[in-house]
């Protein structure tokens, strides 16, 4: 069975999941910048960003983020679904699909009537309902496709 938290919940404690999402998504000199974005996340009366952790039996295998903007050119859109991961060993199993329904849950109750993301993962997303509506582009000027899907 697997379980859905927000980092400021996890039990295992709030730098062991930044270490994770750092771990994956992170570079040499990003550390800091993964450590205060979650540190400052689910404040109270704030709808974003947040951060979740996928966890089976008390250990991190995936997450994902709901924030207010993913390195995108189109800073009116939001909230945007991000960061998502699963470990390799518990991939296939709809892991992400699970993930997915939660950040629609996460972001209709906070008002929401869209999500959005970006990704380069070609064909994923739209077998969940993603649709592409356009391009926006990345800080270093490349093109990047954004998604949205209806909450």
């Amino acid at each position: 069975m697997v379980d859905i938290v927000n980092v400021k919940e996890f039990s295992g404690g709030v730098e062991k999941a930044i270490d994770y999402i750092y771990g994956i998504w992170g570079s040499d000199k990003s550390y800091e910048y993964y450590h205060d974005a979650i540190i400052h996340s689910s404040e109270e009366g704030k709808n974003l960003p947040k951060f979740y952790l996928l966890i089976k039996e008390d250990e991190i295998i995936g997450c994902y983020a709901l924030i207010t903007n993913d390195f995108i050119s189109r800073h009116d859109l939001f909230p945007w679904f991000a960061c998502l991961y699963i470990d390799e060993g518990e991939r296939g199993k709809e892991l992400g699909n699970l993930m997915m329904e939660h950040a629609e849950r996460e972001a209709k109750s906070s008002g929401y009537s869209f999500l959005y993301l970006t990704t380069d993962h070609a064909g994923y997303y739209e077998k969940y309902g993603w649709d592409r509506i356009e391009d926006a582009y990345e800080v270093d000027g490349t093109r990047a496709r954004v998604y949205r899907k209806a909450l």
